[in-house]
């Protein structure tokens, strides 16, 4: 950034001061992130990397919780970003009412962990998930606007922010409540797909991060691209600086920070104009996801089938539960 740059986003920031600024210099600041997403996605990875802990990753059991802390300057107490994680995939995804209530919604955000290795379990993942926790704040945001309606109103004002007041877009998208980030993992395997596939899998989750007003970073193994997630995470934890660097070429991977991108430069679904007139919608989201589920049919597959009995694995054995609970199934 120039100096310029640097200097028409501190005017802007003082125009529009977020809730992150509002914080009075020695005043500890709280967040709540919660992960959810593919099993096997890789969240707890991610999240062990963005507390830089040199831990090796065990599978999730239902809800789990950890939190980091940061100081933002030398001398100043520390803030602190509580980091809630849901195992199992969609088979648990009614725990999510658990970490978000009414009392921590202003400042909760959402990363979504999408295997870009499994497209056919890609869209109905997203779908259930995103859904259930769209109809969950819904709900709170309802009570609120009885019992505290400035913050209900402040939050409905905040979805829009990332949007520019004169962005073509305004009326084509649908921001969800709260911050949102999607992180395509696995990007090491997903780019030895077909270009072609890779192509739909790029251009679909470009259309629903855009739709939804969330960031979208495609992440693996490799330093350099969880170092692009970390910023993503970091911002919504600790209010760390948005990186303003974009990248949309789909042979590479994608980093589009919210707000940044439009439906001019995604395009139509990529379908034959023939197709696109067969198919019946009733939102672009529904469009989208005929073209996308016609590539990638969604796997009939039912969650809770190979959910392993946590009481079962002799990670959580204890000698006292473990006797009465024989007791009890005899």
């Amino acid at each position: 950034d120039t100096l310029w740059d640097l200097a028409i986003a501190e005017v802007e920031k003082r125009k529009n001061p977020d809730d992150d600024d509002n914080v009075k210099p020695g005043e500890v600041w709280e967040k709540s992130v919660l992960f959810m997403g593919n099993k096997t996605g890789g969240k707890t990875t991610i999240i062990l990397r963005c507390l830089e802990r040199e831990e090796s990753p065990k599978p999730t059991l239902a809800l789990e919780y950890t939190f980091g802390r940061r100081a933002r300057r030398h001398n100043t107490p520390k803030d602190v970003a509580h980091f809630w994680e849901l195992g199992g995939g969609t088979s648990l995804v009614e725990l999510i009412r658990i970490p978000i209530t009414s009392h921590n919604i202003r400042s909760f955000a959402v990363v979504l962990v999408l295997d870009l290795s499994k497209p056919n379990e890609l869209w109905t993942t997203m779908e259930s998930l995103l859904q259930a926790t769209r109809n969950h704040v819904n709900k709170i945001l309802t009570k609120l606007e009885k019992t505290n309606p400035e913050v209900a109103a402040e939050i409905k004002q905040r979805m829009w922010n990332h949007l520019q007041r004169d962005h073509p877009d305004c009326t084509l998208v649908d921001p969800f409540p709260i911050p949102l980030v999607i992180i395509g993992s696995k990007y090491d395997i997903f780019h030895e797909f077909d270009s072609e596939m890779r192509k739909i899998i790029s251009k679909t989750l470009r259309f629903v991060s855009h739709y939804y007003g969330a960031s979208l970073v495609f992440t693996s193994k490799s330093e350099a691209l969880l170092l692009k997630a970390r910023a993503l995470i970091n911002h919504l934890a600790f209010g760390h600086d948005k990186s303003k660097s974009i990248s949309v070429d789909p042979s590479k991977p994608l980093f589009i920070p919210a707000g940044l991108d439009s439906m001019s430069q995604i395009g139509p679904p990529p379908a034959s104009d023939s197709d696109l007139g067969k198919m019946r919608a009733n939102t672009p989201l529904e469009l989208w996801k005929k073209v996308f589920e016609k590539t990638f049919p969604p796997k009939s597959f039912c969650d809770l089938q190979d959910t392993k009995d946590p009481a079962q694995d002799s990670q959580y054995a204890e000698y006292e539960v473990d006797v009465m609970r024989a007791q009890k199934n005899q």
